[in-house]
């Protein structure tokens, strides 16, 4: 009876652990992790899903990833790119839409591919008949080599980024533009013809840096001033008689501005304009 009663609380402890063993869910690093970019250049939402491999003292470009072969431009799945608009890559045409983004390293030049393929393991049933553009980018030396791939969106303007693909020694640019003029202008015009509230400043200021119709921006920035007459609205009127090339209408404005800005409240509204300001006036002289 004695061993017995020994025995049960042994036996107990064994099942416990085994029933233990079989519920708890192991989980181990991943060689490449999967990384999302998510980034909106103008109007267009961009998505990057790739797997992130690191050299780890090896030779990855050229040897383990062997030149003039295509490449799943990352580990794991075929890397993917998606864009909520039209876009234009490297000079080429794509549409809206999701794509596996491919490459072929070479030494002194490297192929970007743009495959309808979105859906697919590396490379390995990559099909060339899928694909939607290619084009050739030259690489960039890197002075500091880049242990783990990475994809990243730089450079950004309203139309215009750069795709950077780093790893190693090199870095690919790829080129990025959209049309952003020809949506914001309509949504512009159709906002001037209607009946509620104008965007008059934020239409000035897009002309204004979009080299567009600096008569009809100046306009706005007067229907602005005469909505509401603040520092900001009248450095906006500056800045876009300096570009029609009157500098002593900018300079007045500028100063005008600055004496708004001074009567503010706002010590950063005070500091920030004033700067704007003087600095426009110096580009001036």
């Amino acid at each position: 009876m004695l061993h017995s009663r020994l025995l049960l609380p042994a036996a107990a402890a064994i099942f416990a652990t085994g029933l233990f063993a079989q519920t708890t869910k192991l989980e181990w690093p991943v060689a490449s992790p999967a990384a999302t970019l998510k980034q909106r250049v103008g109007l267009t939402d961009i998505e990057i899903t790739y797997s992130r491999p690191g050299a780890k003292g090896r030779v990855m470009i050229g040897k383990i990833e062997p030149y003039g072969k295509v490449w799943r431009t990352g580990a794991n799945n075929a890397t993917t790119i998606t864009f909520s608009t039209a876009v234009k890559l490297g000079g080429k045409e794509v549409p809206a839409g999701k794509y596996a983004l491919f490459t072929i390293p070479n030494e002194k030049e490297w192929t970007v591919i743009i495959n309808k393929g979105a859906a697919q393991w590396g490379a390995f049933t990559y099909d060339e008949s899928a694909d939607l553009v290619r084009f050739n980018v030259t690489p960039v030396p890197l002075a500091v080599p880049v242990e783990t791939f990475e994809i990243g969106i730089n450079d950004l303007r309203d139309d215009s980024a750069t795709i950077n693909l780093s790893w190693e020694k090199v870095r690919v640019p790829i080129k990025l533009e959209l049309d952003v003029v020809g949506p914001i202008v309509a949504q512009i015009d159709g906002a001037m013809a209607g009946t509620g509230t104008k965007p008059y400043a934020q239409a000035a200021g897009f002309y204004l840096e979009h080299n567009l119709d600096l008569k009809k921006a100046l306009t706005w920035a007067d229907a602005a001033i005469a909505a509401g007459a603040n520092q900001t609205n009248i450095h906006l009127k500056a800045k876009i008689l300096a570009k029609l090339g009157d500098k002593a209408g900018a300079i007045a404005a500028a100063k005008q501005s600055i004496e708004l800005a001074m009567k503010s409240d706002n010590v950063g509204v005070r500091t920030e304009y004033t700067k704007l300001n003087e600095n426009l006036i110096a580009s001036l002289k």
